[in-house]
């Protein structure tokens, strides 16, 4: 067995979260970013004109991907250091340029650029997972543009909508997710290379005074590391500012607000017998109950949903109580903040491309529910037709109301099939017979603009955001 059953291992890793966002929170992602960082920093020294050859950069560059994680370890046992630890365990590989690793940096130097290099690679992961699941929802909105259904206010059933313009409901907010997450990485920039209280005094030392020559040497990093060149935190302390960790935090929790109201949404569906989400052949629903076909993967984005959305609480507080130009009170609890609140994210976003790519309707249950209501959706119909035959409106409508409750009582309390349309036809006051009533009937009278909506919001605000990117692919879950 390779599993590790002796000690507690984060659900994230083990049922939810994919290989590719567990990978960005890895070990090997951050110290081997520390090293891309450290590569930069020297060559930039090099180009620069310090103390730093190209022969001592090109070491370094050939082995940022061997680390030597025992050494690393046993040397931080005894230093109790995590960025010197590693800087020592570098320079075991690199004996030659040993001497200038870190040259001028302090710890935030790696630690925090690596963590905005890793939140925007997952936002990258996370943006491309929202796409796909908008191109799921797209498809089955154009499929079910036409299919009208009971539309819901305070859970009661109210004027008719379609399948698909409640899809669209679903789509319109996952695209303000991401236009919220498009702001906040168009916005990323790295802290650069500012030393212990953000005054660069240590490279003015090593510059001989020269600022320009520093503000280049941040330049250059930034762009090897893949930023715009002017993407870099104008002014900090050592760190930079924890409200960017919040920012992000609050983008994903957006988007499980966004998921678990699909997923609420599905719930009830699935409980009313109109839609399912996917359910396998082997599947089993309950333990005692092997009738049930449960909704456990909407009830897992639910429940993953709650989790972030409080998860963003924890970098509020920590940009909140951070101490002048730094303290350590952030480290602890962010490097499980906001790693959780990307693997979370990224384990809804699995759920919700496996349901939307799977989703079942039953057209047959949709018509038979809205037929035991549209009767009651149609009297302001009857009311119009006979008030222009000459009849009082307000004495129409007073009928209507009393046909309409006692229909209600038949359909409530003696479980008897909804008879108003019979009550309209026998009270002479509305002079319509029963064929003429029939024509008010057919729900498709009844969903307005649904159908140009759906093709219109496609359109106009989903297809542009489609089209360059790549199709959506079923997504299968671990358990």
């Amino acid at each position: 067995m390779s599993k590790n059953i002796s000690s507690y291992e984060s659900p994230f890793c083990t049922r939810y979260a994919s290989k590719e966002m567990q990978y960005l929170f890895s070990a090997d992602k951050k110290f081997t970013t520390w090293r891309r960082l450290w590569v930069a920093l020297a060559r930039a020294e090099h180009e620069l004109g310090l103390n730093v050859t190209a022969e001592q950069v090109a070491e370094l560059e050939a082995h940022i991907y061997d680390i030597d994680y025992d050494a690393a370890e046993k040397r931080e046992r005894e230093c109790r250091h995590d960025v010197m630890s590693h800087v020592y365990a570098y320079g075991l590989a690199c004996p030659n340029a040993k001497g200038i690793i870190h040259l001028g940096a302090t710890s935030c130097y790696v630690g925090d650029n690596t963590d905005i290099i890793i939140m925007r690679d997952a936002l990258q992961l996370v943006r491309t997972k929202l796409i796909a699941t908008l191109g799921n929802l797209a498809k089955f909105a154009e499929k079910w543009k036409a299919q009208p259904c009971l539309a819901y206010t305070h859970c009661q059933p109210a004027q008719l909508t379609t399948v698909g313009k409640r899809a669209t409901l679903w789509m319109n907010e996952l695209l303000m997710d991401i236009e919220e997450l498009d702001f906040q990485y168009g916005r990323m920039k790295l802290l650069g290379s500012k030393g212990t209280t953000g005054t660069q005094a240590s490279f003015m030392e090593l510059f001989k005074g020269d600022g320009a020559k520093i503000r280049e040497m941040e330049q250059k990093i930034a762009v090897e590391m893949g930023f715009a060149k002017d993407a870099i935190v104008p002014v900090s302390g050592q760190t930079y500012s924890r409200k960017v960790d919040a920012q992000v935090l609050n983008v994903l929790s957006g988007i499980a607000q966004s998921a678990m109201k699909f997923a609420n949404d599905m719930r009830l569906l699935q409980s009313f017998k109109e839609m399912e989400e996917p359910f396998e052949k082997g599947q089993i629903g309950s333990s005692a109950m092997a009738y049930k076909r449960n909704p456990m993967r909407c009830e897992r984005i639910t429940a993953l949903a709650r989790y972030l959305m409080t998860d963003t609480l924890n970098p509020a507080f920590t940009a909140g109580t951070q101490w002048f130009e730094r303290t350590l009170d952030d480290s602890a609890n962010k490097r499980i903040a906001v790693a959780e609140g990307f693997l979370a994210a990224d384990a809804i976003l699995n759920i919700m491309m496996n349901v939307t790519n799977n989703m079942v309707v039953y057209p047959e249950v949709i018509r038979q529910r809205v037929m035991n209501e549209l009767p009651f959706m149609a009297t302001e119909n009857v009311i119009m037709d006979a008030a222009a035959k000459g009849g009082d409106r307000q004495e129409l409508h007073e009928h209507i109301r009393i046909h309409s409750m006692e229909a209600g009582k038949q359909v409530k309390e003696f479980g008897k099939p909804n008879d108003l349309c019979e009550r309209i036809v026998n009270d002479p006051i509305f002079g319509v017979n029963a064929d003429e009533l029939n024509a008010h009937l057919d729900p498709a009278n009844y969903i307005g603009r649904s159908v140009q909506q759906v093709e219109e919001f496609l359109a106009e605000y989903v297809k542009p955001i489609l089209n360059d990117a790549d199709s959506a692919a079923d997504v299968e879950l671990t358990v």
